[in-house]
């Protein structure tokens, strides 16, 4: 399977990068204005959990304010809030370019819809049955497939990295899919360490097998357009905290699968999606926040991208005209995103004594999003995430829930990597800052 072209045929990825007003975007981010020890605090955090835009804040106070109330009451408020949650369906339903708003199911994070996930997937499964994992996911889509087999009694085959550049080995689909396997679970995109997979060439070669696919998108989503009728994919999950929103999972579901699927949920709830799957109470501000996440994305598409020399949009058909408008955005912002971390990986490639983890060639800047992985020689990554932390730049530390990908590099045990991970509020000038420190 040819990787580069798998990436591209489900992306536009330009090599020329538009020239946008970044202090117009950071000026819609208020915590980009915080200040530490005299200086603007760096967020090189983002794949933890980016910053909030001023519309999502807005949103979700404006709900808390004025429309605070249960759902399927014969009162205002209530009624206000049932059109809240439609409104955030539908622009979840945009955000991925789903078939309906139907497809959109909440929760309070994608590890739980995950496991909520597998345990109805689970049901339909049965001894001598076949899963695909692999060990380059965030646990969260690992363990949930995982402990299900197991109780099943079914049995899981793990697709392993090239160590090189911590991409898959795409040749594992080829040896471990046939007749018995139900279900492929792949990532989007590493959390650890920004490799972008080729995942619509892993859901043919599932849907050619008879398999399920679900694919995790939590870090991919804040760095590429999703396309879920492009990719074809029956399942696949993100969350708005990792895009400029509120703390919250999302999760597409094909309709007819979440249809199908038992719930385990209380009786008298709505048995058919997509509150079948939504458990308890929601979180409405949040949802009141997904809504003001899109209109951010509407803003840049209008101001930012607009203006600037934007790539062409997909040739995908679009279910709407603010799908587009998203579309645009997150391939305007990508463009920058990408020359910005091929500025960061070639400096920090300078630096002595430092490891670097992925794909570092700039040729195949389009198979990676901008969340690179390092040590230093003979410090500590704890040490080093420290030292950046007193200089007021804020980068994560350790496994970041992919245990399998840093016990496969056998770094678990030593502490594991610091990660940078940059979104589109980040500047060049920030890079210096850490280059300085790093390298100091």
């Amino acid at each position: 399977m040819d990787s580069t072209s798998e990436v591209e045929s489900i992306f536009f990825l330009t090599q020329i990068t538009p020239m946008i007003d970044v202090n117009r975007i950071r000026a819609q981010f208020p915590a980009l204005s915080r200040q530490f020890n005299g200086q603007p605090l760096v967020y090189f955090d983002a794949p933890g959990g980016t910053q909030t835009a001023q519309h999502c804040i807005t949103r979700m106070v404006d709900y808390l304010q004025r429309t605070n109330a249960n759902t399927h009451g014969a009162f205002v408020t209530s009624q206000e809030s049932d059109q809240v949650i439609d409104d955030a369906h539908e622009a979840g339903a945009d955000f991925l370019n789903a078939k309906s708003r139907d497809e959109i199911v909440f929760g309070q994070n994608m590890t739980s819809l995950t496991f909520s996930l597998s345990r109805s997937i689970g049901q339909t499964l049965k001894e001598g049955d076949e899963i695909i994992l692999t060990r380059l996911d965030h646990d969260a889509n690992f363990s949930p497939w995982h402990l299900m087999a197991q109780e099943r009694g079914v049995k899981v085959n793990i697709v392993d990295i090239n160590e090189a550049d911590c991409t898959l080995n795409l040749d594992d689909y080829e040896r471990y899919l046939n007749s018995r396997t139900k279900l492929v679970a792949v990532g989007l995109v590493s959390n650890a360490v920004g490799t972008l997979n080729p995942v619509k060439g892993i859901i043919g070669m599932a849907h050619a097998a008879g398999a399920l696919t679900f694919v995790d998108a939590v870090a991919g989503a804040p760095h590429v357009s999703i396309d879920v009728q492009d990719l074809d994919t029956d399942f696949l999950a993100c969350s708005p905290y990792k895009f400029w929103g509120p703390h919250q999972g999302m999760l597409y579901g094909k309709y007819d699968l979440l249809d199908r699927l038992p719930a385990y949920k209380v009786r008298p709830a709505d048995s058919k999606p997509p509150h079948k799957f939504q458990t308890g109470t929601q979180s409405h501000e949040s949802q009141a926040g997904l809504i003001g996440v899109i209109e951010y994305l509407q803003w840049f598409a209008d101001t930012i991208a607009a203006p600037a020399a934007a790539p062409a949009p997909s040739a995908a058909t679009l279910r709407s005209p603010r799908a587009q408008q998203i579309s645009t955005a997150m391939n305007v912002s990508n463009a920058y995103e990408q020359e910005l971390c091929q500025y960061l990986i070639e400096n920090v490639l300078k630096i002595k004594g430092l490891r670097f983890f992925g794909i570092r060639d700039p040729q195949r800047a389009g198979q990676r999003v901008p969340t690179i992985a390092i040590r230093l020689e003979n410090e500590h990554p704890h040490t080093t995430a420290e030292r950046l932390g007193q200089n007021g730049i804020c980068v994560w530390d350790g496994n970041y829930y992919a245990i399998n990908l840093t016990e496969r590099l056998g770094i678990e045990d030593s502490g594991g990597m610091v990660r940078i991970g940059l979104s589109h509020y980040n500047t060049h000038a920030e890079i210096d800052r850490l280059l300085n420190v790093l390298g100091g």
